[in-house]
């Protein structure tokens, strides 16, 4: 079989690899999309994801759809289509029974958090314990399914911040975890959501998917003082700046976006004016159950957020066109 292999920075190819097999509490898969997530793309443009550095070859990829190619137990047929939960849990810890996303030593797929590697979904086939399987229901399908981890990730975003209901929002990024916060957010009764981006064409997809408002950053006004909440999905140190500044008094903030690791340049002194709260979010934990629910709820919402679809053929392509946000959104590798 083949497996994509990051070597180091900017060193990516197709590899032949041992078939694996699975245990007795395993199921291997025939993998069939797998999305370019941000990590994907600090790892083999800069050889590391914030402290996790690339020490031994990785396959990266752990937004992914696939079918059943083998289950030992046979509970699970072949051509079963699924989506998997990347995460394998570490030790709990005290204060932390109900947060096992956050526990030391757990492993998420296409992660070099840990050594050896997390080896992850770009692959032909892959092993994973039957825990980590969800299967789809019927009329959900593998393109759509590939977003179950990123909707699960802005669905635990929304349970960072608590009832949305009736509340006016501001999502600022518009890229793939921004436009499901959006989706999420008018699923769950959001009584007003604008979206904030530094790209025109983000501000389409988001207007496609109900916004109520699309906000170009650097040339509209955007509001100060006027949302309850504000899901910072940008990462950029400017855009939390505008977050800050955009909260009404008392409000929350919501940082989806993952920092980079050095210090930042963001003005955070209404912060403490306007007692804001700025809430942290990490990952997810059973929300990728609520997000195939979702997903199936939703068909064709891959239509708007998914820009490219490549074949395995062009993969390091696919990673050069998704590090392009003016010209893409979510971007699909199929196998």
């Amino acid at each position: 079989m083949r497996a994509l292999r990051i070597q180091a920075a900017a060193q990516m190819d197709w590899e032949d690899a041992p078939v694996p097999e699975p245990g007795p509490d395993q199921v291997r898969l025939r993998v069939r999309y797998v999305g370019i997530c941000g990590s994907d793309l600090h790892y083999y443009f800069n050889g590391a994801n914030g402290e996790n550095v690339i020490r031994e070859p990785l396959i990266p990829g752990h937004e992914l759809s696939a079918e059943v190619d083998l289950d030992p137990s046979g509970q699970l047929a072949p051509g079963t289509a699924v989506t998997v939960h990347p995460a394998r849990y570490g030790q709990s810890q005290p204060g932390l029974e109900d947060h096992p996303h956050l526990w030391p030593q757990g492993q998420y797929l296409g992660s070099a958090s840990s050594t050896p590697h997390c080896q992850g979904a770009l692959a032909d086939l892959l092993v994973v314990e039957r825990s980590m399987v969800r299967v789809l229901p019927a009329g959900l399908g593998l393109r759509d399914a590939a977003l179950a981890e990123p909707l699960a990730v802005a669905l635990h975003a929304l349970t960072v911040a608590g009832d949305v209901s009736g509340k006016r929002v501001l999502v600022l990024g518009a890229g793939p975890v921004g436009l499901l916060a959006l989706t999420a957010l008018r699923s769950r009764g959001a009584a007003h959501v604008a979206v904030g981006d530094i790209q025109e064409t983000a501000l389409e997809r988001a207007r496609a998917l109900g916004a109520d408002a699309a906000l170009l950053v650097g040339t509209d006004e955007v509001p100060a003082d006027a949302y309850d909440l504000v899901f910072e999905c940008s990462a950029a140190p400017a855009s939390l700046s505008q977050a800050v500044l955009s909260a009404r008094p008392a409000s929350t903030i919501v940082q989806v976006g993952i920092l980079p690791d050095v210090p930042l340049g963001a003005n955070l002194s209404r912060l403490v004016s306007k007692e804001l709260q700025l809430r942290g979010t990490f990952r997810f934990d059973t929300e990728i159950d609520d997000a195939v629910e979702m997903l199936a709820a939703h068909p064709g919402l891959s239509e708007v957020i998914v820009t490219h679809v490549l074949p395995a053929a062009e993969a390091v392509a696919a990673f050069d066109v998704a590090r392009d946000s003016a010209v893409s959104g979510k971007v699909l590798i199929e196998l």
